[in-house]
């Protein structure tokens, strides 16, 4: 029997296509470690095989352990690890990205460094948080007072149907108890929301930083794409989580958010908003995550006139091709 050692790296012909994969593993209070190509997850319970192959992301929750040797075969088939909080509400840390490819990243850039695409994108995110209506023409000083007016009027809508006062947006940095039970539980709801967007944006290979709304900051399109579930998710739950009681609000908002990230599959409708406001020509083409072109695993090189050729050539032979460069 061959050793972990001198077992050849997979290739990429032989994984599991993108589509065919798990979006999503999450392993928590367990030891990870590899057995032959699949990872193994051991509690006091046994022993549970996963194929390696089969993984898009992997999260590693609280009280997990992983092995030089389950890491090895992870990044071998090409999937993303992720250190998160409890069912992946908070994000820590990151290996790879899930892709292979510097599509949505290289979109992301171009996107970016065009004020006029910066802006068609920030009026793009407006519309997905508020479908009711066309900001097509606004600025963006106009874009911010239009969303700073839609948010107050979702507080006091939820303030409205809960029947929890509601006296302004209170928050203390560092003081997570300086607020009221309602802006603890606003607080808590948002910061779990940074912590998924972060994780889905980091596996995608997008830049967290590049932010079409938010700018300066390390996060900013971590915060950028947080936000697009504001005013449907994270401040109608807050209030429904104050309205029940408010005795350990930041606890019960991470738990009450989690179980409505699983119900409405929140991390693929991330990804698909992700790519729709990147690359919007290809968007609604493949479901997240399949083999579009995007996501191939193919190195090119540049040329001329925004055109790509062929890696592994040396073009200095006659008419610019030769022999493969190694």
């Amino acid at each position: 029997m061959s050793t972990v050692s001198r077992r050849p790296a997979l290739t990429p012909r032989q994984l599991t296509r993108t589509g065919e994969r798990l979006s999503f593993v999450y392993l928590e209070r367990c030891t990870v470690h590899r057995d032959a190509n699949a990872i193994t997850a051991q509690d006091a319970e046994g022993t549970t095989h996963i194929p390696s192959a089969t993984i898009g992301t992997l999260l590693l929750g609280p009280g997990t352990r992983v092995t030089h040797q389950a890491m090895s075969v992870l990044g071998e088939t090409g999937a993303a690890v992720c250190w998160v909080g409890e069912h992946g509400v908070r994000y820590y840390a990151s290996g790879r990205a899930l892709s292979r490819s510097s599509a949505l990243m290289e979109a992301q850039a171009r996107q970016w460094a065009n004020p006029r695409n910066r802006l068609a994108v920030a009026r793009t995110m407006y519309r997905l948080r508020f479908p009711d209506e066309d900001p097509a023409g606004l600025t963006r000083h106009e874009l911010l007072g239009r969303e700073g007016k839609r948010v107050k009027e979702c507080y006091r809508t939820e303030a409205a149907r809960t029947g929890v006062p509601w006296r302004g947006r209170r928050y203390t940095p560092g003081d997570f108890t300086s607020g009221d039970a309602v802006n603890q539980a606003i607080t808590a709801a948002a910061q779990c929301m940074y912590g998924i967007a972060h994780a889905v944006v980091t596996s995608l290979g997008c830049s967290p930083a590049l932010g079409f709304i938010h700018s300066g900051h390390e996060l900013s399109f971590v915060l950028d794409v947080a936000d697009l579930y504001k005013t449907e998710i994270g401040i109608p739950l807050a209030f429904d989580v104050a309205a029940q009681d408010e005795d350990d609000v930041g606890p019960r908002t991470r738990r009450a958010l989690r179980d409505r990230i699983n119900e409405t599959s929140l991390l693929n409708r991330c990804v698909d908003d992700i790519k729709r406001l990147l690359l919007p020509e290809t968007a609604g083409s493949t479901h997240p995550g399949g083999d579009s072109e995007g996501d191939r695993d193919v190195v090119t090189l540049h040329s001329d006139r925004g055109h790509q050729v062929a890696s592994g050539i040396n073009y200095d032979g006659p008419e610019g091709y030769g022999d493969e460069s190694w």
